[in-house]
């Protein structure tokens, strides 16, 4: 199957196709790390951070899409309190597929309505002990299903980048926040891309954790093959890696080695391979060029580069489908759990669709989870042969806004998604970390990022990678971009 083309978006025209806040300001186009450390060195207060990130998140706000909830007041009173923590001060957001206490989980939904949390939720209180200050929650597709942030009765989250265009999924809302400049980070997950893919539309770091690093989600505990990790969206390497070492000071999980906190880049010269194609799709021209040219970058460093092939087969690709509607079929089925007015029928075309999927493949689901569970091992394998493996981290350039859309007919739309959505899921389903970084740009100016994976346990590596090819190839912020950009050959 071959990489898509762009449908015509369905939504209203913008008048403005490139949105982002960064002014000059408290906030500047500092990063998080900046922000932090101004804050310490008494050069900026937290409030003054916080207020600058209010005044620009209703600057965008309307246009983007992002915010489910705001709760402004309350970061200002919380920025009037000395706070402790590697991010203390710093103004951030929170994905709405985890409980903050006081505030409703809406998961994207419109099938019920969400009462206030009573208390915050595991990993949010992680996030929480870097002292960042949140400004409040943010826009996913329901149930995170959906590889871009677009809904069927609502308006989408727009990619500042171009608000034609999509902002990835399913941590749209986060993604479209830092690349635009209101916060310099924000919370993210990743149950099959939605770190990654976000973080490749936006021009964003992504980092997906191995499976326990961080401290996991009630919900995610309880699924027979844990694919949600937790963590963050950035704009710098630098931030990625002072959250994760923030976050081990919390809690570290002593079954993983630790990530410490990583300054730079390593020594150490890697065998690398590359992966080009996937098992449900080939990319498309300019993401090919890309790989290319991030493959070349890597050898000119002195790395050691060669072509590789995926550890696992079609019978990979079709588990993780039926999977994918096992979990529409579980919260379809105890609905009410999050709200007593829960109706199915109300949920979206995608939801709909993956629930009939696994209704109709219900029997095989002893045979779904051991393939699920096997690929942990075909993927050890592949990371023994190589420190790190290159791939795409989807199949295609970001898409238009409409391609991916839930009001289109699900087999039409689940056909693109499983092409689309080509390389990440390998790594959630099996545990490993891997890490986007927009280390191109497509001919018309929007970010095209590279995805690199590393053995179980080993962020280290990757995060040192990141810091080295940050260095050689800097990406732009928006603020900074020209437009349009030079393309990945480039």
């Amino acid at each position: 199957m071959s990489a898509r083309e762009d449908s015509p978006s369905t939504q209203p025209p913008q008048p403005a196709p490139v949105v982002h806040a960064y002014r000059d300001d408290a906030l500047g186009t500092l990063d998080a790390t900046g922000v932090a450390d101004a804050i310490a060195a008494g050069d900026l207060t937290a409030r003054e951070a916080v207020d600058a990130a209010i005044a620009r998140a209703d600057a965008v706000a309307d246009t983007l899409g992002a915010f489910v909830t705001t709760v402004f007041d309350d970061a200002r009173a919380r920025a009037g309190v000395r706070g402790t923590g590697a991010f203390a001060g710093v103004p951030t957001v929170i994905k709405d597929n985890v409980e903050v206490r006081g505030l409703p989980t809406g998961h994207g939904s419109a099938a019920f309505t969400p009462a206030p949390a009573k208390h915050d939720g595991p990993f949010v209180r992680q996030f929480a002990s870097t002292g960042a200050i949140s400004l409040g929650k943010t826009r996913l597709p329901e149930f995170g299903f959906n590889a871009t942030g677009e809904f069927v009765d609502a308006l989408p989250v727009r990619n500042p980048w171009n608000t034609d265009y999509s902002s990835g999924a399913s941590s749209s809302g986060s993604a479209a926040l830092v690349a635009a400049g209101v916060v310099p980070f924000a919370h993210a997950n990743d149950g099959g891309g939605s770190i990654r893919i976000p973080a490749a539309a936006c021009g964003l770091v992504g980092l997906k954790p191995t499976r326990g690093r961080f401290v996991a989600e009630r919900m995610d505990r309880m699924m027979p093959v844990q694919l949600v990790t937790q963590g963050v969206v950035t704009r710098t390497v630098r931030d990625t890696a002072n959250f994760f070492a923030a976050a081990e000071v919390y809690s570290r999980n002593e079954k993983l080695p630790p990530v410490r906190r990583v300054l730079g880049a390593s020594p150490t010269r890697l065998r690398i391979g590359v992966v080009t194609d996937s098992l449900t799709a080939s990319p498309d021209a300019e993401t090919r060029a890309a790989i290319h040219s991030t493959a070349e970058l890597l050898a000119g460093l002195g790395h050691h580069v060669e072509d590789a092939a995926l550890p696992v087969g079609p019978a990979f690709a079709e588990a993780f489908e039926i999977y994918w509607g096992m979990l529409a079929f579980l919260i379809t089925t105890t609905g009410k759990t999050m709200g007593r007015d829960f109706d199915r029928t109300r949920t979206d075309t995608l939801t709909q669709g993956l629930y009939r999927l696994y209704r109709n493949n219900i029997g095989r689901t002893p045979r779904v989870l051991r393939e699920l569970r096997r690929s942990a091992r075909a993927y050890a394998a592949v990371t023994e042969r190589f420190d790190v493996v290159l791939s795409p981290v989807v199949s295609g350039t970001t898409p238009k806004l409409g391609y991916l859309s839930p009001a289109q007919d699900f087999d039409q739309l689940f056909t693109r998604l499983v092409a689309h959505v080509a390389y990440t899921p390998l790594n959630n389903a099996a545990g490993g970390p891997a890490i986007a970084l927009p280390l191109h740009r497509t001919a018309n100016g929007m970010p095209l990022a590279s995805h690199f994976s590393a053995a179980s346990g080993d962020e280290r590596t990757l995060l040192e990678l990141a810091f080295e090819l940050e260095e050689a190839r800097p990406w732009p912020l928006l603020a900074n971009a020209d437009a349009p950009g030079s393309p990945a050959t480039a």
